[in-house]
């Protein structure tokens, strides 16, 4: 089951419509191309889009309709579409840097442009694959550049639209921090992994996913201060809950039903909470294997197996779930006593359920 599968009607309306949207802006941009170089990429990112989840979107849409903007507001789908946009970036980057082969069921973009350009060019798989990597990363520069050109089709006055800037300008930032942690690139991390891990958690997932659209929204909306922090009680735990589950999945999700595989995570050794945990609470011989498996490039299934039985006999899955259970009640709490427009808050209600107990 999909994020949004089982959700009340209006927020599937408001993926349609943030589908229609995007899909409508990149139909352009293939048929107003400066050059014809450019139509086959864009015609590759369509198809990518096509797939996402529209988290994003879906918070913002909430965050609008908790200040009481009307659910019919052009303003708010632009906004949404420039989200996803921009998550459209971030994340065919992200999987030019962690060397993913898969995205939602489909190869990744970098992958999809080594095949499709392999064919006209006399060299070999390597520089196939280099060549697609480095077109990915024109795509994903196009993605950054098109997100500002779909906000500015928002039309909202001066106030609302330097804070919705401000805004994106702060996940924009955030964002990187994020990725600089997956990447291990902090020195300081191995200090106190776990800390390290609840830091990139946050910046990469519970801010960029949920807290930050959500604000965006309510700032969209005129919304006040006293429902920023509301939107902030909500967001963070929410966020947090799903890069816990998202965790979990990486490690013992289904490849059939999450679209990715399942030994990436494994063999990049990523600087999970659900590791750091594992770790921490291992004994030393289970802490052997760890240290082994975790990061292994050549990991086999086999061994991958003997990784999960590990980290499940270590506790830190159980104590994985029992965690994204106390955030989910912690958001709910915080929605219930917030003063947010009732048409928001059950479709936040609706969200915090199937962000955290999804299978994908």
């Amino acid at each position: 089951m999909t994020v949004i599968d089982a959700v009340r009607g209006d927020l599937a309306e408001v993926r349609a419509e943030v589908d229609a949207t995007l899909d409508r802006f990149l139909a352009g941009k293939a048929g107003t191309a400066p050059d014809p170089c450019l139509p086959p990429l864009v015609e590759v990112l369509r198809g990518f889009v096509a797939g996402g989840k529209r988290l994003r979107p879906l918070f913002c849409h909430c965050g609008f309709l908790a200040a009481g903007g009307s659910p019919d507001d052009r303003a708010v789908v632009w906004t949404g579409a420039a989200l996803e946009m921009f998550h459209t970036f971030a994340l065919v980057h992200d999987d030019i840097m962690d060397r993913s082969a898969m995205r939602r069921g489909r190869p990744t973009v970098h992958r999809l442009l080594a095949e499709h350009f392999a064919g006209s060019r006399e060299d070999d798989g390597v520089a196939a694959e280099r060549f697609g990597m480095n077109l990915a990363i024109l795509v994903g520069d196009m993605c950054f550049a098109w997100t500002d050109e779909l906000l500015d089709r928002v039309e909202v006055d001066p106030p609302r639209w330097r804070e919705v800037r401000a805004l994106l300008h702060t996940m924009r930032t955030e964002l990187i921090a994020g990725q600089y942690l997956d990447l291990g690139g902090d020195p300081r991390s191995t200090a106190d992994p776990v800390r390290s891990a609840w830091r990139m958690t946050r910046l990469k997932t519970a801010r960029y996913t949920v807290d930050l659209p959500l604000r965006i929204g309510a700032a969209l909306a005129g919304g006040d201060a006293a429902l920023m922090r509301a939107c902030g009680a909500y967001g963070r735990p929410v966020g947090e809950a799903f890069q816990l589950r998202d965790d979990l999945l990486g490690v013992f999700g289904d490849p059939g039903v999450t679209g990715k595989p399942d030994l990436d995570d494994l063999r990049a050794g990523k600087p999970t909470v659900l590791m750091a945990l594992a770790r921490q609470q291992a004994t030393p011989e289970q802490r052997e294997v760890i240290s082994a498996l975790h990061g292994d490039p050549d990991l086999d299934e086999e061994r991958a197996e003997r990784l999960r039985d590990v980290v499940v006999a270590t506790g830190a899955a159980e104590r994985v779930e029992r965690l994204i259970t106390i955030r989910a009640e912690r958001a709910l709490s915080a929605l219930r006593s917030s003063s947010m427009a009732p048409a928001a808050k059950a479709s936040l209600s609706d969200l915090v359920a199937h962000a955290t107990r999804r299978a994908r």
